[in-house]
């Protein structure tokens, strides 16, 4: 009756993800459906016809493992294995009939189920991954060592039956402190795995607003929101270390024009191909991000004067192109005009950010596709070169 509660509860608390599209949500409420109706008949034992009590109540038991197991599966994206777990299933449940009606047996009924449970609960700890996202582990670990821990107690309690099958008669909740302790730690089976369930699933919905909260839902690069704070962090980290920290600043060349000849639609094309390609040739660790309509901005950290200027060339020189939209249509061309601006000493973000700025609109007066670079301010650079075309 303590495990129905459990079961109830994780079914409210399951209910209450399932306009998450969340994959496994649907099995794993199934799973703690059928529980609840098969805990109420086994718990009906002796008042209700056996073949309800044993038979049916072991039969939805059986599935509930089942249906955990696919909504694992279907959670981390593969495929689930339904041929095998309704053969396995259906042997287990007829070695549940066989020890009930050919040779009444009520330990040799629990080695079956045992097994069956532990094999399971194994499989579901070997299914789940170790997630890249930081923000999943911990829910994958709990679930895992749940699922681990489970299948072991599972596997002592058909070999502990197995060994009393042979050796001393076992009636259903016999008294026995083994009995209650095999007992106690099943009823808490199936709890333990829907809690790690609901981690996982709790755990995913976050990473995903936290990840449309960072990035720019078109073209899939960080937002305006979680530029500044990289760029606050590099900032700080620069300080500290006295590293050079660089800024590119671009947008796209006449971009209302492709959007008023092609249409929106071939703008965001544009935008997409823009970040792409990026991408391709910025360094691993520079920071890509959109801050906005047609303007972007690349991080550069521990960089040069000398870094920051030809990675604004290559950029320049990968976004001078063509998109082909379709083998029948005119390519779209577009270019970018780029902003290079380095931080100096005492200097804030916002001031680079200006500094930057200025030397985008000097490459778009200077005929725009081409980078310039941003006035210095101390005296020591303004030696080196004022704001001018590369």
């Amino acid at each position: 009756m303590v495990t129905t509660a459990f079961s109830v509860v994780m079914l409210l608390v399951l209910s209450s993800l399932a306009g998450s599209k969340v994959a496994g949500i649907r099995e794993w409420g199934q799973a703690n459906a059928l529980a609840v109706i098969a805990l109420l008949l086994f718990a009906s034992r002796g008042v209700m016809p056996d073949v309800l009590s044993i038979e049916v109540a072991n039969g939805m038991y059986i599935a509930t493992i089942a249906l955990m197991y696919a909504g694992f599966r279907r959670h981390v994206g593969q495929p689930v294995p339904e041929a095998l777990l309704l053969a396995g299933g259906a042997a287990t449940l007829l070695a549940v009939a066989v020890f009930h009606y050919g040779w009444n047996s009520l330990p040799l009924r629990s080695v079956a189920v045992s097994s069956y449970y532990a094999s399971i609960c194994f499989a579901i700890a070997a299914t789940l991954p170790i997630p890249a996202d930081r923000r999943l582990r911990y829910a994958f670990a709990f679930t895992r060592v749940a699922a681990s821990v489970v299948g072991a107690i599972h596997v002592s309690r058909a070999v502990f039956y197995g060994y009393a099958a042979a050796s001393s008669p076992l009636v259903f909740l016999d008294p026995a402190t083994y009995n209650l302790v095999f007992f106690g730690f099943g009823t808490m089976a199936l709890p333990a795995l829907t809690l790690g369930a609901v981690m996982m699933a709790n755990a995913q919905v976050i990473s995903e607003t936290a990840y449309a909260a960072d990035h720019d839902h078109l073209t899939g690069a960080p937002s305006r929101r979680a530029f500044f704070a990289a760029a606050e962090r590099e900032h700080a980290r620069a300080g500290r270390r006295g590293s050079g920290l660089g800024l590119l600043l671009m947008d796209v060349d006449h971009f209302k024009r492709i959007n008023d000849t092609h249409g929106h639609a071939v703008g965001d094309l544009v935008l997409r191909d823009l970040v792409l390609h990026t991408q391709e040739v910025v360094r691993k660790i520079d920071y890509c991000a959109r801050l906005g309509g047609e303007e972007f901005a690349v991080l550069l950290p521990d960089a040069s004067f000398e870094t920051a200027l030809a990675v604004a060339e290559r950029v320049r020189a990968a976004l001078d192109r063509s998109l082909q939209l379709a083998p029948a249509t005119i390519p779209v061309a577009y270019t970018v005009s780029i902003g290079v601006a380095m931080l100096e000493e005492g200097e804030n973000i916002t001031g680079l950010m200006a500094r930057a700025d200025k030397a985008l609109y000097a490459a778009k007066a200077g005929g725009r596709n081409r980078v310039a670079r941003a006035v210095a301010t101390a005296p020591a650079q303004d030696a080196r070169g004022a704001a001018g075309e590369g």
